[in-house]
């Protein structure tokens, strides 16, 4: 049973990962290679060293030639410290990028160096975030970010852009910085969207007002690993005494723990907070 059910998540993660790779590619044949628009990371360096050897050594080179083997050393790297699985899946992603680019053709034509930029982004950002929200990723600068979230903590895809950032004057540089700042403005959206759908390393404190601690502590351990600091507290309007509850949870695991608080307690008072760092004994989920 467990054999079947491991074997139906392989194939879900497989499916996400293709997917990803699949729209990933569209996002490089229409909006980026036509406008010689460079996003960060290893993509960028792929796309630079394509375009250098086409217009300066007029060497045709696949891009997938490049793209694929940077990726493969940063892969090897992930699969040592961060998972087998994670590993293997981002390569099915990555490969499939590789592939997809080969033969697929633009399916949008625009001259709009801004409408590309900002589409470009968002839709490469959507590719990207898809991927990493079933425990894969785009490769490249995505093994380094994951890395750096999982050893202390927290976010880490605004740093990468400011290395992004580095990688795209070195396209300025040598294409003009028009298409470098249009590169940033799609490198920039792309972080948009990855920032608001991959919520992974992102927490939030919940702060539960309750006369039934007991039976919202089971709840809340039914549904997550993480703990709960319980408080004395009293009402001032009824002057009832009461249980204040606080707990630090992933922000994607919010939703189902005030659920489960509200079918345990429906007159619960919940207070949702942001929370920027957590420091000390709290659980992460590893990347399999």
């Amino acid at each position: 049973m467990k054999k079947k059910q491991t074997l139906k998540q392989d194939l879900i993660l497989f499916f996400w990962s293709l997917v990803s790779g699949f729209i990933l590619s569209l996002a490089l044949v229409t909006f980026f290679t036509p406008a010689k628009l460079y996003p960060g990371g290893i993509t960028g360096i792929s796309r630079i060293v394509v375009d250098i050897c086409a217009d300066y050594l007029d060497i045709q080179i696949p891009f997938g030639l490049i793209y694929a083997p940077l990726n493969l050393i940063l892969c090897l790297f992930t699969f040592k410290v961060i998972g087998k699985r994670f590993a293997i899946f981002s390569a099915i992603q990555f490969l499939s990028v590789s592939i997809f680019t080969s033969f697929l053709q633009p399916i949008i034509v625009v001259d709009d160096l801004l409408l590309m930029s900002v589409f470009g982004g968002v839709i490469s950002g959507f590719a990207t975030s898809l991927a990493l929200n079933h425990n894969s990723s785009g490769g490249g600068t995505d093994f380094v970010a994951i890395y750096i979230s999982n050893k202390y903590k927290k976010n880490a895809w605004s740093y990468i852009m400011i290395l992004n950032v580095l990688i795209l004057s070195i396209a300025g540089l040598i294409y003009g910085w028009q298409r470098a700042l249009y590169s940033i403005i799609l490198q920039f959206c792309s972080m948009q969207v990855v920032n608001h759908m991959h919520k992974r390393y992102s927490s939030e404190t919940l702060i539960i007002v309750t006369s039934k601690p007991d039976e919202i502590a089971n709840a809340i351990f039914d549904c997550v690993r993480h703990g709960i600091t319980e408080l004395d507290a009293r009402g001032s309007f009824k002057h009832q005494g009461k249980k204040m509850m606080m707990t630090v949870v992933h922000t994607y695991e919010t939703p189902a723990v005030v659920q489960a608080i509200l079918k345990v307690d429906e007159e619960a008072f919940i207070n949702i907070l942001t929370t920027n760092r957590v420091v000390g004994n709290y659980f992460q989920e590893p990347l399999a």
